[in-house]
């Protein structure tokens, strides 16, 4: 199997004053190993409930995963046990969520929390899970780590503290590693520091990533394939290269339009213009309609698929041979 792991046709609904509203839709994705696969698109389009699923940890209710597979290892893990899915969550399967210093607990310290994967999946003496500490903090690049790990969050830097999120993550070896968000409320320079050390490891331990942002540029500098999300659904996806170079999706074109240049002398941004739909009240045919220059008549009755224009290229629209980076 070439794939880490694969999200099948996933469809998640929500209750919502009495009724079920789906926030997912019939999302896809690989996950290669080895590969660092990235999930981009706006606040709300379904990314991190995705990422979650992955993870079995949409709470249940309000939240259902009505209909797809997440396969890991040649097993779907929806039909997993809550005991069989704690075996694998945080060991063979990690996340890094988004917002390190509300997702570190303030009244124990550093080495305490990275330790506690280490006890509950690895048969570790206390001196051996202290070893292993020092050396996730040393991996991803904390100075003075035999100090460090007596520290509490609240005497860490917001880098410092992502950097810790990552140990964490990486403490049992997974052989995938979900990533939401992973640089948001960092400087530039630490985003730099955090993505290389990523894709360092990524190296290193032959481990898949899949990596959720709304940040383009993260993307072209990592990525090695991109899925573009929209109100719940995959509107476009493909090599990170072709995608920035070529887009077949009108969406997708917006997103790189709305991208400061710094290199040009522009007094404006060019935002996408409306808003994305309500989950309670997506239009029927494409949901991009509203929003987009290249509406038609079909656009507003008939769902578009996910279709291959181009080598291993897809996009979901009427009109993707007629859409031009330019437009």
């Amino acid at each position: 199997m070439n794939n880490a792991l694969e999200i099948k046709d996933l469809r998640i609904s929500f209750a919502s004053d009495g009724k079920r509203v789906e926030v997912v839709g019939g999302v896809s994705i690989n996950v290669p190993k080895g590969k660092i696969i990235g999930v981009v698109g706006e606040s709300g389009c379904g990314k991190t409930v995705t990422a979650l699923s992955a993870m079995r940890l949409i709470p249940e209710p309000p939240g259902s995963i009505d209909t797809g597979e997440i396969i890991f290892d040649g097993a779907n893990i929806l039909n997993y046990s809550d005991r069989d899915m704690r075996s694998i969550r945080g060991n063979r399967i990690s996340m890094i969520f988004q917002e390190p210093i509300s997702s570190l607990n303030p009244v124990f310290t550093v080495g305490d929390q990275i330790g506690e994967a280490l006890r509950t999946h690895l048969n570790l003496s206390r001196t051996e899970e202290k070893e292993r500490v020092i050396e996730l903090l040393k991996l991803v690049g904390i100075p003075a780590p035999e100090r460090r790990i007596k520290n509490y969050p609240h005497e860490l830097s917001g880098g410092m503290s992502q950097r810790v999120m990552i140990a964490m993550a990486l403490a049992c070896n997974p052989e995938v590693l979900i990533a939401d968000e992973p640089t948001t409320a960092l400087d530039v320079t630490i985003q730099a520091g955090i993505l290389e050390l990523i894709d360092d490891i990524r190296v290193r331990l032959g481990m898949a990533v899949l990596l959720i942002t709304h940040d383009l540029g993260i993307i072209a500098e990592v990525a090695d394939e991109v899925y573009v999300m929209y109100a719940g659904k995959v509107v476009e996806h493909g090599h990170t290269a072709d995608i920035f170079r070529e887009p077949h999706h009108p969406y997708t074109v917006g997103l790189l339009h709305s991208v400061p240049d710094l290199h040009e002398n522009k007094e404006m941004l060019n935002p996408i213009p409306g808003v994305v739909p309500s989950p309670d009240n997506f239009p029927e045919g494409c949901r991009f309609q509203d929003r987009c220059p290249l509406v038609i008549e079909k656009c507003r009755t008939d769902e578009p698929p996910l279709k291959e224009f181009v080598n291993k290229h897809y996009a979901a629209c009427w009109r993707a041979d007629e859409v031009k980076v330019e437009s």
